[in-house]
């Protein structure tokens, strides 16, 4: 699978292209904003991108009214297939964001029972009890997503449901050519469901890439043979800002040994979970972080440890935003062109060395040396062995661990390292070793 050696790049293209948080009716061609993005992505080392709701939405475009139409404030179906064919010819792979679990008030089907009431062929599509009423005063009461009755449930246990949605899918492959979709809120989707759109896609494109967002519980539900290829870990995601907010390296080699490690009992060996720093519903990650000489290193520990590494747009060169109470907009910017620098072009080594490890794509996990302050973590192949060491104290530390030995070098830097059993780490610092 493509998608375990890559490296994921997210935008939200309403926010990101600087689009009306409602929808205005326009038909504005934003969405070729990207074609300017494409090749500062290539240069980045970036495999695919994943975008968040392009669809024709009532708002924030989780609330779907159209599965086959880009929202008219991105443009047309026309200027989506000329962004996708230009990614394509950058090497940059699509995958979408497939809202199935709800839509929007405003989508088609759901607006003719709004109408029609029981004589609507789509009544069946949702969960609807006529014998109550809704906040908005339908006439009838529907399952809204964890209380949000704007999102309004669909019912994946109806067999045209389904179909309809697989229907869009087969469409999406057919006039984009994606390669992927993200499956919102997947902890929510109907398991059977996931198994029908695995076999579906497999046999549309072999190499199609599903990956879904779950936030807690036992990933191995959804990920495996029958379901998806991938999901977020979000246990990872805070185990990473916490460590170093805490000065407690101790608390993500924890994380990652429970999760990858070498005994028998670690639970995701061999899969590749989503890794991440920050995204569209979290505050971004050089705003949680207390001390800013941290970023480059929570990025050193991104790249270097297992899992599929998702980059949020702007955050590599440490753009802030915090997640407000009632709304995303500061996580979810529009930025008139790319604004590389220093933390960047360290992003971009990281992302070099990555993609060309064989080992730190696909290796084992194993923590060498663990303080408060440092980790030194292996990952390992049978034909590749690499070391990734942190140093999160403002105070140089020299790691001894009798696993320290031999010749290596550190790919950052090109320098030649005889260890004799230590290493020698300055303040703030990652290494790659091999």
């Amino acid at each position: 699978m493509w998608a375990y050696e890559g490296i994921f790049y997210q935008i939200y293209p309403i926010g990101f292209t600087g689009a009306p948080t409602s929808n205005d009716g326009n038909v504005v061609p934003r969405i070729l904003k990207l074609k300017e993005w494409s090749s500062y992505l290539q240069e980045l080392g970036v495999s695919s991108i994943l975008l968040n709701p392009i669809f024709e939405s009532d708002n924030h475009g989780y609330d779907t009214r159209d599965f086959k139409k880009i929202d008219c404030r991105l443009g047309t179906n026309e200027d989506f297939a000329e962004v996708c064919k230009d990614l394509h010819a950058h090497n940059v792979k699509i995958v979408l964001d497939g809202v199935f679990n709800h839509v929007g008030r405003g989508f088609w089907a759901f607006k003719d029972v709004q109408e029609k009431k029981w004589d609507s062929p789509y009544k069946d599509w949702f969960c609807i009890n006529f014998g109550g009423n809704s906040a908005y005063n339908d006439g009838f009461w529907y399952e809204g997503w964890e209380g949000h009755y704007e999102l309004v449930k669909l019912n994946l246990y109806n067999p045209a449901v389904v179909d309809y949605l697989l229907e869009c899918v087969k469409g999406w492959v057919e006039e984009f050519d994606i390669d992927g979709l993200r499956l919102d809120v997947a902890y929510s989707l109907e398991r059977n469901f996931m198994k029908r759109l695995r076999s579906f896609c497999q046999e549309l494109k072999p190499d199609f890439a599903l990956i879904g967002e779950v936030l807690f519980g036992d990933y191995n539900l959804i990920v495996n043979d029958e379901m998806l290829h991938s999901c977020t870990n979000y246990e990872c995601y805070k185990g990473i800002y916490s460590s170093f907010n805490s000065m407690n390296m101790f608390e993500i080699a924890h994380s990652l040994n429970r999760q990858y490690g070498p005994e028998q009992w670690c639970i995701y060996r061999g899969k590749h979970l989503m890794s991440f720093v920050d995204n569209h519903d979290v505050t971004r990650i050089a705003s949680i972080l207390t001390n800013k000489n941290h970023l480059p290193l929570a990025y050193g520990l991104l790249l270097g440890m297992p899992g599929v590494p998702c980059i949020y747009y702007g955050s590599e060169w440490g753009e802030e935003g915090v997640k407000a109470p009632n709304n995303d907009y500061a996580l979810r910017p529009c930025f008139e062109e790319p604004k590389p620098n220093e933390l960047t072009e360290l992003i971009k080594e990281l992302i070099h060395i990555r993609t060309g490890s064989d080992a730190l794509c696909n290796g084992t996990y194993r923590n060498v040396v663990l303080t408060n302050h440092q980790l030194v973590f292996e990952r390992k192949t049978d034909s590749e062995r690499m070391l990734v060491a942190i140093n999160a104290s403002d105070a140089p530390y020299t790691a001894q661990n009798g696993e320290l030995g031999g010749t290596m070098t550190d790919l950052l830097t090109g320098e030649v390292i005889e260890m004799n059993g230590h290493l020698e780490m300055p303040p703030y610092s990652v290494k790659y070793l091999k």
